[in-house]
């Protein structure tokens, strides 16, 4: 469950260009930009956050569905 979280937060941050790779004759650098990666998983995570939202609102189950609470 977790690798899948954390993959998530690395696609998201891909996405958003946080990474800048840069090399030389004798090296290669994966610079990992922090504020971009944090703005691009907040964004993204807003934007299923809202997507997923929709789709739950748009459904029949959130119209038919009730809570029904018994004492006895």
């Amino acid at each position: 469950m977790i690798k899948y979280f954390l993959g998530a937060i690395l696609a998201l941050a891909i996405i958003g260009n946080a990474f800048d790779f840069e090399s030389d004759d004798y090296s290669w650098k994966l610079i990992i930009n922090k504020e971009d990666a944090y703005y691009s998983v907040t964004n993204g995570a807003k934007r299923i956050f809202n997507i997923a939202r929709s789709l739950l609102q748009d459904s029949e189950l959130s119209d038919t569905s009730s809570i029904i609470l018994e004492e006895d």
